[in-house]
């Protein structure tokens, strides 16, 4: 079979390669995976989380030559790459918490005629298929609960943070998860598809494009497999009249721009109230300035290269497509020098842009933000729902009240105030539209790896 190749986006160099699983030898990782499944879940749940944590604990204690390999792999500067396991940390605790009281059984009846029991048990295999902008925190999110649970995990990473998948093996292996219970597997599109539609699998989760999300649910039809999908967004700010400028400015640019702007619920568009926006727009335009691009291995680089030279041109596309139909960049791109028309993409601010530009509704993936003038809450809530996605929108404003009845108008599944680019483990994951379907973390994300069963016992 054709090698998968891992290119730098540092130097376009050859990184690794890795030779993909046959569909015979896919299957047999995936029969060991279901037969080593029930000795798991029969095991105390004290236990399972016990190794559940003491992989996460190896796990972090990479986290130094992660951030190499992250940099490496896909672009992040090494001064953020350990960042990543503070928030698989917090994850797996909040998780870990929770199970016992999530998964218990709960008695609806327990008489001298009838015992009543509504019951929680694990799906089977779970199948996990991981993006490469956040490869642990994202493969975290279902990893953990699966396995809490009582779940096997097979775990197919993105080509592009293959490493990623390796060195989760490595962790939970470490810490004591048998191997035929968590197994990370390298596989090609149509290996992966032809798993999914012979059933190999009792649940699936695909974080990825929208295409892809499409033909995950292609290959699944007529299956009956639980599917939970995360894709494309382009989740917006509204920065309100009484808004807290500053702050306002610092959280919407660093959701903009932070890793470069790949960030599932980074902030794609931003709609500023009319008193405040020429201020707006002065500030968060010297706060890109402020930014440094250039080599991720370098401590004082603050954005690094996209992960590929693709996604790159893509939002190049979009920003010409856009200035072409009467946008102005206020950006200079002279200010970053680094800039190379390859993986290495200067930062951007878009203004006079509207909704006929691509920019403004399609996924950019990037580090370009367009920003827009609104009259009140109602042209902007009109804005904000005027996208084929819905995952985050972010509200900036010092009226709580004001911000949830704005919230619960808006079609998207997180609704934050005065913040964004977060994701807070006891609240769900999720998102409609293209976006996707299902949820991950908090309590609902036991739910989704687990199945219902009812006990209906009648005493003689």
């Amino acid at each position: 079979m054709k090698d998968i190749t891992l290119i730098s986006p540092i130097d376009g160099s050859v990184l690794i390669r890795r030779t993909p699983l046959d569909r015979e030898a896919a299957q047999a990782a995936v029969a060991r995976a279901r037969a080593a499944q029930a000795d798991w879940a029969a095991r105390p749940l004290d236990d399972r989380i016990a190794l559940v944590k003491a992989g996460v604990a190896a796990l972090t204690a990479m986290k130094d030559d992660i951030a190499t390999e992250l940099a490496r792999q896909m672009g992040r500067p090494i001064r953020f790459g350990a960042g990543e396991m503070g928030g698989v940390n917090a994850r797996t605790d909040y998780m870990a918490d929770i199970a016992a009281e999530t998964l218990a059984p709960k008695v609806i009846e327990d008489s001298a005629s009838f015992r009543r029991v509504l019951a929680r048990e694990p799906l089977g295999v779970v199948f996990v298929i991981a993006p490469w902008n956040y490869p642990y925190l994202t493969a975290i999110n279902t990893i953990v609960p699966a396995l809490i649970a009582g779940n096997a995990v097979v775990l197919k990473h993105a080509s592009q943070t293959l490493l990623a998948g390796e060195r989760l093996a490595q962790a939970f292996h470490a810490g004591g998860v048998p191997k035929d219970v968590f197994q990370n597997v390298v596989l090609d599109h149509a290996t992966t598809e032809g798993l999914i539609a012979a059933r190999a699998f009792d649940f699936v989760n695909f974080t990825g494009s929208v295409a892809g999300g499409r033909a995950i649910e292609h290959a699944a039809a007529g299956t009956f497999v639980a599917l939970g999908l995360e894709l494309g967004g382009k989740d917006p700010g509204y920065v309100r009249a009484d808004a807290d400028l500053d702050a306002a400015v610092e959280g919407l640019m660093d959701g903009a721009m932070f890793n470069s702007g790949q960030c599932c619920c980074g902030i794609e568009r931003i709609y500023v109230h009319d008193s405040l926006h020429d201020a707006f727009v002065e500030k968060a335009v010297a706060w890109v300035n402020a930014l440094h691009l250039g080599d991720p291995m370098d401590p004082a680089t603050t954005l690094g290269p996209m992960a590929h030279v693709r996604f790159a041109q893509t939002v190049r596309d979009q920003v010409a497509e856009a200035v072409g139909q009467g946008a102005r960049t206020l950006i200079d791109p002279a200010n970053f020098p680094r800039d190379d028309g390859g993986a290495y993409l200067a930062p951007q601010v878009l203004v006079d842009v509207d909704h006929s530009m691509r920019v403004m509704v399609e996924e950019s993936f990037g580090p370009v933000v367009g920003i827009m003038r609104v009259t009140d809450d109602e042209e902007a809530i009109r804005l904000m729902n005027d996208s084929p996605y819905g995952l985050t929108a972010s509200i900036w404003t010092r009226d709580d009240d004001a911000a949830a009845a704005i919230g619960a108008r808006i079609q998207t599944g997180t609704v934050f105030m005065n913040r964004a680019d977060y994701l807070d483990p006891a609240l769900c994951w999720t998102g409609c539209k293209d976006t996707g379907r299902g949820g991950s973390l908090s309590y609902l994300g036991y739910l989704a790896v687990t199945r219902p069963k009812s006990f209906h016992l009648k005493r003689a």
